[in-house]
């Protein structure tokens, strides 16, 4: 479980996030969601103490992190960011390799068991057969899956995941999706995708400009009244095949020519 009490980050005077609390439950995949610069990426950095707090404080399982040397938080917390940018020189297997660092200190396999971990990571994103390829060969989609097999294979009881999605096709997106709730007993997981998240995720958390908007479950909470205020659009619910509601969007209706101009004159 990852607490986030009252959590505050500042850049100079900007405000990055502000008093932001919430819990990502173990067994659920927590969905982060918000517009561009609402702090989804900053608040990822700061559970790991990348991003210094203000004030407030992250709680992993009961631990504060505060106190707990970084050696620690990675070998309980794995992170897949929006872009990954390896050694190009490497193998895929020495790169998902080293999601053993945390655990056994050394650039070593660890023993049979962690090999047959590295070998299961690269099966279940279907890269088993680049193995042995240099990174450098490697598209922007397989490179995203390649950074997947070493949380998977890190074996860490909480992962962090910033738009793992991105670079991928249609078929490789949903094999990920599939793969969330295989990867950690507790997934922490920053959509753009308000359909995917509500899909995928147990719980969602809205950001808006640094705070807090909403939290809950994606059906009761990706509604109009929210999503219009934090988007700044016009959303529009359809019920799906699965019953399920399908959300789409559309600019906010300009103010007629003449009210604008009665209101200037005024």
């Amino acid at each position: 479980m990852i607490e986030a009490q009252a959590v505050t980050v500042r850049a100079g005077r900007r405000v990055l996030l502000d008093d932001v609390s919430f819990t990502a439950q173990t067994g659920a995949v927590t969905g982060i969601v918000g517009p561009n610069g609402s702090g989804k990426t900053t608040l990822l950095r700061a559970l790991v103490r990348a991003a210094p707090l203000s004030s407030g404080r992250i709680v992993l399982d009961g631990d504060d992190l505060r106190i707990r040397p970084r050696r620690w938080i990675a070998r309980h917390v794995a992170e897949v960011g929006q872009r990954s940018e390896p050694d190009p020189s490497l193998r895929v297997v020495d790169e998902v390799s080293l999601g053993g660092l945390a655990e056994h200190g050394v650039l070593r396999s660890g023993g049979a068991a962690f090999d047959d971990r590295v070998a299961d990571a690269l099966d279940a994103v279907e890269l088993s057969h680049r193995a042995f390829d240099r990174l450098s060969t490697l598209s922007g989609g397989e490179l995203q899956r390649v950074a997947l097999a070493r949380a998977l294979a890190q074996g860490a009881s909480h992962v962090l995941l910033d738009e793992p999605t991105n670079h991928l096709d249609i078929r490789h997106r949903l094999e990920i999706v599939a793969l969330l709730r295989r990867i950690a007993p507790t997934v922490l997981i920053v959509l753009h995708d308000l359909d995917l998240a509500a899909e995928v995720c147990d719980h969602v958390v809205v950001l808006h400009r640094g705070r807090v908007a909403g939290a809950g479950r994606p059906a009761e909470l990706f509604r109009p009244p929210l999503l219009d205020a934090v988007y700044d659009v016009t959303t529009h619910a359809h019920p799906g095949p699965d019953g399920r509601a399908r959300l789409s969007f559309s600019l906010p209706s300009p103010l007629p020519l003449s009210s604008s101009h009665e209101k200037e004159s005024a």
